[in-house]
């Protein structure tokens, strides 16, 4: 089991996006802080991210690209704000055809060899939420967080 839930709220233009692995925190930890195994799921399945920059501290910045079935590369960058490993980390994310979006990552050990990641998007405003949602950001971030599975093992 990777995403359990995916929860939109327009009022705070906000999407929660939880996953729950069979890791250790320190494991998932790993997902972000390995730019190896960040690309391996940071991209949807058609679009395999690859990360050209990997500063995860705070100030630092991650550069990658994805590159679509056509060949077509398209670049993306965060602008680290916080790191608090293996608990989670803050950053902004953007790319040339979107606004500066905030990301909040929580990582969070559960009972029986469980870890829970919680990832929330804010949006910069109703619009833009709308027109990422409507352009399939949602189900983008859903199936990149599914193949972590994979990862894992």
């Amino acid at each position: 089991m990777t995403v359990t839930s995916v929860h939109k709220d327009p009022q705070t233009r906000t999407m929660t996006l939880t996953a729950e692995f069979t890791a250790s925190a320190a494991g998932v930890w790993q997902l972000w802080a390995d730019p190896r195994r960040l690309e391996r799921w940071w991209g949807p399945p058609t679009h395999p991210a690859t990360v050209v920059e990997h500063d995860l501290r705070a100030g630092g910045k991650v550069g990658y690209f994805v590159t679509g079935p056509d060949g077509e590369r398209r670049s993306g960058w965060w602008r680290v704000l916080a790191v608090t490993p293996p608990d989670g980390l803050e950053f902004e994310m953007g790319d040339p055809d979107i606004p500066p979006l905030l990301v909040r990552v929580r990582i969070e050990e559960q009972p029986a060899g469980r870890t829970r990641m919680v990832i929330v998007t804010t949006f910069p405003s109703a619009d833009a939420m709308d027109q990422l949602i409507g352009m399939g950001f949602e189900q983008g971030l859903s199936t990149a967080v599914s193949q972590i599975d994979a990862v894992l093992t």
